[in-house]
């Protein structure tokens, strides 16, 4: 199971020193958990010092439980806050733990954002679609299944092209379309699980294009529409974001998604189906927002560090 990039050692993390970003005892200790310190852990890190806070990074596989609970690398106690930027590469059992230090600080009055179980919910493809459909949102159809005669039979009886999709995938990739069982790859090449969906057509002569809101306590903080030759329209697979402003009936639609999911920011990924209605695709936990924030509006960083704040 993997998440993001593989691990880099914390002195080598793009020039930042860590040990120097440690907050003030008398300071609000809110801790950014990132493996590498990017551009948006820079930017979020400037956002909390604005607001008069120091905010420190911390890997959540440098986090150790011990016999008195839980204890961070050169600080004394726990933080107040934790915000996830994201969670380290490693083995089914590493990443097991790391979600497990997130568990065991909310459990402690820590609080987290995201928590662990959003995460969980929102890695994991099939519960993130099992919980929009529980909570009566519409997306696309979707099934879950493990073993080739399983898929093969979902293909077949779909009747309709598909969409298969990694399990715990992002960015956009490993995705294929597919209308015949034959187009299905091998177990071993996504590992025993085939999560399929029902290929939604472009709504406008094969433009193109989806939605992301990005939602923060129930509102909007920024949206954009990302545009793409391609069916495939992730910002790294070279689609281009366009400055837009969703209708009321999309924020309330995005926001009832994370909250099915229980995220308290999540980036919620929206698509117009051919008869107009506008169907939930996606709902991203971690997500990134450097190409949102080159046509959004104020500080994206800044918004959600004053909402963790407060």
């Amino acid at each position: 199971m993997r998440i993001t990039s593989s691990p880099v050692p914390m002195e080598e993390r793009d020039g930042y020193d860590y040990c120097a970003t440690l907050p003030k005892p008398a300071m609000k200790r809110i801790a950014i958990a990132i493996d590498r310190v990017d551009w948006h852990a820079r930017r979020l890190s400037a956002a909390f010092l604005a607001l008069g806070i120091a905010p420190f990074f911390v890997s959540l596989r440098d986090v150790a439980f011990t016999p008195a609970g839980l204890r961070f690398p050169e600080l004394e106690g726990l933080p107040d806050a934790v915000f996830v930027r994201a969670i380290a590469a490693g083995s089914f059992e590493e990443v097991t733990r790391r979600l497990g230090v997130l568990h065991a600080l909310a459990a402690r009055g820590v609080a987290v954002w995201n928590s662990a179980r959003a995460i969980e919910r929102c890695v994991d493809k099939s519960m993130t679609a099992f919980l929009l459909a529980a909570a009566g949102i519409p997306t696309p159809e979707t099934w879950t299944v493990e073993g080739w005669n399983a898929a093969a039979a979902v293909v077949a009886q779909a009747a309709t092209e598909l969409v298969l999709k990694p399990l715990f995938g992002a960015q956009g990739r490993g995705l294929r379309r597919l209308r015949n069982p034959e187009d299905l790859p091998p177990p071993d090449a996504v590992a025993g699980v085939y999560h399929l969906q029902r290929f939604v057509p472009p709504a406008d002569d094969n433009r193109f294009c989806d939605y992301r809101l990005l939602i923060c306590r129930g509102e909007l903080i920024a949206a954009m529409i990302r545009r793409s030759a391609e069916w495939v329209t992730n910002l790294h697979r070279g689609a281009c974001p366009v400055p837009f402003v969703p209708t009321p009936e999309m924020v309330a639609l995005a926001a009832r998604a994370a909250a099915a999911v229980g995220a308290d920011y999540a980036g919620v990924d929206l698509i117009a189906a051919a008869d107009g209605r506008i169907l939930v695709l996606e709902v991203n936990s971690m997500p990134g927002w450097r190409g949102l924030q080159s046509v959004a509006e104020g500080s994206i960083a800044t918004a959600l560090a004053r909402r963790l704040v407060a």
